[in-house]
């Protein structure tokens, strides 16, 4: 399945767009009740240092949000991400070589080449762990990072303001919804990120651009309707159970009638009938899409 590994980013677990559009709009949707309001709008984790993607809309709804919502905080030290990447990414029993079928293996050796990563470097790693350092790399190659997407951008802005910050996940749940994935679908992950770096999907959709442009249709069709229909076990935990569960989250805060909140998630969640929209609409809100 071709663009795995990029999905997992648009997706987005926060852990490349690399240039502006001059007409940037990302996607975004009003949900509102008789007192309250929630702003939903579609974020890239890991974007270029000159990405333009704020809109007046968006700072809009910034300003009118009385809390912002992200999946899960953005600034965890890095000995805490470390002590975390140990307890779930890293198997002191069998090695990754252990694990892969010799195609695979043959594969992932190229790769691993290019990128100027010895063997050895990844033989502790669980499949979903290499896999992810893997589909980042070539992002950070090209200048991308972390610290310019979207989350850890709005995160300072609001630190800055003193504007309350709730979270859906801790890290440690994020971390867990790939460690808890059965060996095979980890082992499919890692082999569809080898594969895709090494022959790139010609004619395909632009994912950095089409998040630019706010097409969800195409993201959805591009990554979630394949990712739905090749990879239902990382579907579902990626994207599925964790929409269901934010959704819930969100409906019993605007139950309380809480005021205006913005919720800035990877863009995926908002994608098609089991997207955030979607689902909000079905538990009775009016939904409108902003831009």
């Amino acid at each position: 399945m071709k663009r795995l590994s990029r999905a997992a980013i648009v997706a987005g677990l926060a852990w490349s767009a690399g240039v502006g559009a001059a007409h940037a709009a990302p996607a975004m949707w009003e949900v509102r009740d008789r007192d309250s309001v929630v702003y939903l709008f579609g974020s890239m984790h890991v974007l270029g240092p000159n990405v333009r993607w704020r809109t007046r809309a968006f700072d809009h709804a910034y300003a009118a949000a009385d809390r912002v919502w992200f999946e899960t905080r953005a600034d965890v030290g890095p000995d805490r991400i470390k002590a975390l990447v140990d307890r779930y990414g890293v198997d002191p029993d069998r090695s990754l070589t252990q694990k892969l079928s010799p195609t695979a293996l043959a594969t992932l050796r190229p790769v691993l080449d290019r990128d100027g990563v010895p063997l050895e470097r990844v033989e502790r790693l669980r499949p979903w762990a290499a896999a992810m350092m893997l589909s980042v790399a070539p992002m950070t190659r090209a200048g991308a990072s972390v610290a310019s997407g979207v989350d850890v951008a709005t995160t300072q802005r609001a630190r800055m303001a003193d504007k309350p910050i709730e979270t859906f996940e801790t890290l440690e749940q994020q971390l867990r919804i790939f460690a808890d994935l059965p060996e095979q679908a980890e082992l499919t992950y890692l082999d569809d990120v080898a594969r895709e770096q090494l022959s790139p999907p010609r004619g395909g959709v632009d994912l950095e651009r089409a998040w630019l442009k706010g097409d969800i249709a195409r993201l959805g069709s591009a990554l979630v309707a394949p990712m739905k229909a090749d990879r239902p076990a990382l579907y579902q935990a990626l994207l599925l159970r964790r929409n269901l569960a934010w959704a819930d989250r969100l409906d019993a805060a605007m139950r309380l009638g809480r005021g205006t909140d913005l919720v800035v998630v990877g863009a995926l969640h908002m994608a098609g009938s089991e997207g955030l929209p979607a689902l909000m609409k079905a538990r009775g809100y009016a939904v409108r899409r902003l831009q």
